[in-house]
């Protein structure tokens, strides 16, 4: 696995994370360890993405981002469903 697929690997997993960690504190709003945990893995998240953003561009692309150049280029990378971490 290279380190574009390592990294992006790293951050699917802190988001599965987070997300978890969404669900826990909607019925256990007061859990002081929940809470840390959050702030620990959003932070971690933030530093993998700008470790990401700095190597390889923008992680997550919108409208703003893109320029009209008469092609759409972001389809021409792999579909969420082929991703398997092995990308050159």
């Amino acid at each position: 696995m290279n380190e574009k697929a390592v990294l992006r690997k790293k951050i699917w997993e802190l988001d599965f994370a987070i997300h978890e960690l969404v669900l826990f504190l909607d019925t256990h709003p007061t859990s002081k360890r929940a809470l840390e945990l959050m702030r620990q893995f959003k932070r971690l998240r933030e530093d993998t993405v700008s470790a990401y953003e700095s190597r390889y561009g923008k992680y997550v692309v919108t409208v703003k981002d893109v320029e009209p150049t008469g092609r759409w280029k972001w389809i021409d990378g792999p579909w969420p469903w082929e991703n398997d971490f092995t990308e050159e």
